[in-house]
């Protein structure tokens, strides 16, 4: 198994974690999106995946890409340690908040986004109130979401680590890394603090790749 990956990415840490949280192995290839004018631009990689975005996993002779495609072929194809719960609700749930992180938060605050909008002439910092704008909106209706549900225990859905956590600890880290108030968030924050400190998260976290850096 083989995950195309940039330690800075938030999609490919969500995938690293998930992939921690299995136990599976995989040999990392390394995407660098900022040397050489973007790696993820080559023709080589986007031979791999047309969209010139990471992660992409191979397996078993076959690409995946997207996050949340790639973690629920994982949970399919390798169900032991399951990161869905069994209830359909249940699941929905979880989904949901993978789904506000993949769909609503990131896409609009990825690199990609970032440095178009500062292209059309707006200034660092008002790429930065952009940024912590969504990022603040996104939270904090996933903070609604996990106060409103009572599934919340130290992870998103109960004591165990679901594929919610994977996707919300790195949208988290990367709201850290650009000074975004997090007090509003204390159930975010919480989970937030418990999941971290796991293996399988902490292996999975950008500083803690070969290519970080």
């Amino acid at each position: 198994m083989k995950l195309y990956t940039y330690y800075f990415s938030s999609a490919a840490y969500r995938v690293r974690i998930a992939l921690n949280l299995k136990g599976l192995p995989y040999e990392p290839e390394f995407i660098h999106l900022r040397n050489n004018g973007g790696e993820h631009k080559s023709a080589a990689y986007r031979a791999v995946n047309p969209l010139g975005l990471v992660p992409a996993l191979i397996d078993d002779g076959h690409t995946h890409i997207q996050s949340a495609a790639i973690c629920e072929y994982l949970e399919e194809k390798y169900p032991a340690h399951p990161l869905l719960p069994r209830g359909p609700h249940e699941r929905a749930y979880v989904r949901a908040i993978m789904q506000t992180v993949a769909s609503e938060i990131h896409p609009v605050n990825n690199l990609r986004v970032l440095s178009h909008f500062k292209s059309l002439g707006h200034s660092q910092e008002e790429a930065d109130a952009w940024y912590r704008h969504w990022i603040a909106e996104g939270l904090g209706g996933i903070e609604k979401i996990l106060g409103g549900a009572g599934h919340a225990g130290q992870c998103c859905f109960g004591g165990a680590p679901t594929l919610a956590d994977a996707f919300l600890i790195p949208q988290v880290a990367n709201a850290k890394r650009f000074n975004c108030p997090l007090g509003d968030f204390p159930l975010i924050t919480r989970i937030n603090d418990h999941c971290s400190a796991l293996e399988a998260f902490a292996k999975a976290a950008p500083m803690a790749q070969p290519d970080a850096g």
